[in-house]
């Protein structure tokens, strides 16, 4: 980057007026004049004691040993920061020896005044980005002529700044909308924590109240003493699964009976009309179908066929379809005397108050039996629920899903206010949303604070890039097109995506996000630095400062970030 942003400096100092009636050799800038101001002879700027002829500056000849006699040629861009270092003289250890000069200084009427390398005094090719006005190939070299460019180009930089002041201006404005919409949020969550918190301890006595009400329930249903609990006893069991069973059978075979009738009865018509047909034909008339099909009904006729049902089978399958009787079920259904209702029949020969008191210790041992896998309970296994049973288990579990969805939404939040997002907490507000770049065969997308993707255009899977884990900075040096959609140089504000798709013989993908300031979220450009460890340029409003007041430069000149 040719020293742009110390041009924008140099060039308020050129529009300052220097000493009056003062003619600075080529190349000096207006903060140097004055050196160059004696009639006399020159003091090389960095070493006084060192004094030359006024004719021997700018003569192509390095004398000074800080280069300050030749501003205007590339004499000593040997000394130049810039350019690659040569070792100094041994006996010049005493001197300084440091470019006393930042370069050659373009004035550009018109435009920005800016210093260049001394590398591209007459170096044979035009530097119209940094020397519009071409007085850094002042000797022609190769024959290049740079005509003064100054006017042309300064009025479309002007034109362009003037947008990018005006874009990052908005950008500035939509920062402050984001920050307020992050505060928002914020207290959204904390009014939110403060209500919830009430709402979980009336939840929490709810769901104590509701599990007292069903043990309640519970153990009354465990008390309650009832004719049977239920179970059957085996002989019991085993004629019900017999009468079901022969309840199938009887069913089975009327439908069987019924299929049969039908069949016997298509089968007549079909033989009457088979008959009619051979007493009927013409056997005279040559038609080899019909006389073999009369053929073949004297062979289907003169087969033995089954005998008609018998009668007296006939009554016994009405007798078994229209009942099944002679066996009594009642009494193999009927439930066996338990050993709990022999327990309680001597209650009826007590007095009334004595068999009160009776009967309420004895539910209550019962109870304790029950509770103590002593006797079997009747809720249990097998049992069926009772109504006001299942309504409470019901408002119980109803209660228990609310207080645990309601817990795990306030951690949640109290979660999510303790996470990064930057300053201001500005990032919460992009939280969500996201911003892609068609990039060849694929489209990058990044998602804030959640992920980075890679979409292949022509179909397939898409690979993840990396999951947000933290904020970062990251020194860049990148020069910015005229557009303004670049990272520039300094310090900027960086995500780091980490732990994406595993890469092939590589480690899983990661990419670095730098964000520079810019009026609406925008991704610029992708990069893989190394096998899939990606970067990531985007402009953001998250990232922009206010515009500075008072100095007629605001974030549009400085592009300053976070």
């Amino acid at each position: 980057m040719r020293l742009a942003l110390h041009g924008l400096v140099v060039g308020t100092l050129a529009r300052a007026v220097t000493s009056a009636g003062t003619t600075a050799p080529r190349g000096v800038g207006p903060e140097f004049v004055n050196f160059y101001a004696s009639s006399d002879d020159f003091t090389c700027i960095s070493n006084p004691s060192v004094h030359l002829p006024l004719g021997r500056v700018n003569d192509n000849f390095c004398d000074c040993p800080d280069g300050s006699d030749e501003p205007g040629t590339s004499a000593c861009a040997h000394l130049s920061s810039l350019s690659p270092q040569y070792a100094a003289n041994p006996s010049s250890q005493d001197l300084n020896t440091t470019l006393a000069l930042p370069g050659y200084f373009c004035r550009n009427k018109g435009h920005n005044s800016n210093y260049i390398p001394f590398t591209h005094v007459n170096d044979g090719i035009c530097d119209y980005d940094v020397c519009c006005d071409g007085s850094d190939e002042w000797e022609n070299i190769g024959g290049a002529k740079c005509p003064d460019r100054c006017k042309e180009l300064g009025k479309k930089w002007r034109e362009q700044d003037e947008r990018r002041k005006v874009s990052l201006t908005n950008a500035a404005k939509r920062r402050k909308e984001l920050v307020t919409d992050a505060a928002r949020q914020r207290v959204d969550i904390d009014n939110f924590l403060q209500t919830s918190r009430s709402q979980v301890e009336g939840l929490e006595r709810q769901v104590s109240q509701l599990e007292k009400d069903k043990d309640d329930i519970e153990r009354r249903e465990r008390s309650r003493v009832v004719k049977s609990t239920g179970q059957s006893g085996k002989a019991s069991i085993l004629a019900g699964l017999a009468k079901t069973r022969l309840t199938q059978v009887r069913e089975a075979l009327i439908d069987t009976r019924a299929q049969r009738d039908a069949h016997q009865q298509r089968l007549a018509e079909l033989e009457a009309i088979m008959t009619t047909f051979k007493d009927e034909y013409n056997p005279n008339f040559n038609d080899e179908g019909v006389k073999r099909a009369v053929r073949a009904w004297e062979d289907f006729v003169a087969k033995e066929h089954l005998a008609p049902p018998e009668e007296a089978k006939e009554r016994d399958l009405d007798e078994m379809t229209t009942g099944i009787d002679g066996i009594p079920w009642e009494d193999f259904e009927a439930e066996e005397e338990t050993e709990l209702d022999v327990l309680y029949q001597f209650e009826e020969y007590l007095p009334g108050p004595l068999r009160d008191w009776l009967d309420q210790k004895l539910r209550d041992l019962r109870v304790m039996l029950i509770e103590n896998g002593i006797l079997p309970n009747p809720a249990g296994e097998g049992a069926t629920e009772s109504k006001a049973l299942k309504e409470a288990k019901d408002r119980l579990s109803s209660a228990q899903n609310d207080l645990n969805s309601m817990r795990q939404e306030r951690a949640t939040k109290e979660e999510d206010l303790k996470k990064d997002y930057g300053a201001d907490d500005v990032f919460r507000s992009l939280k969500g949303t996201c911003t892609s770049l068609d990039s060849g065969e694929y489209t990058y997308e990044l998602c804030w604070m959640d992920k980075v993707t890679q979409k292949p255009k022509k179909g397939g899977a898409q690979n993840n890039m990396g999951n947000f884990e933290r904020f970062d900075t990251i020194i860049v040096d990148e020069e910015v097109s005229a557009d303004g959609k670049g990272v520039g140089s300094g310090e900027r504000v960086a995500m780091k995506y980490e732990n994406g798709a595993h890469c092939w013989q590589g480690p899983n993908r990661s990419t670095t996000v730098v964000i520079a300031c810019a009026e609406h979220e925008e991704v610029w450009k992708v990069m893989e630095d190394e096998k899939c460890v990606y970067s990531m340029h985007v402009g953001s409003p998250a990232v922009c400062r206010p515009p500075v007041t008072g100095d007629g430069q605001g974030v549009g000149v400085t592009r300053d970030e976070l």
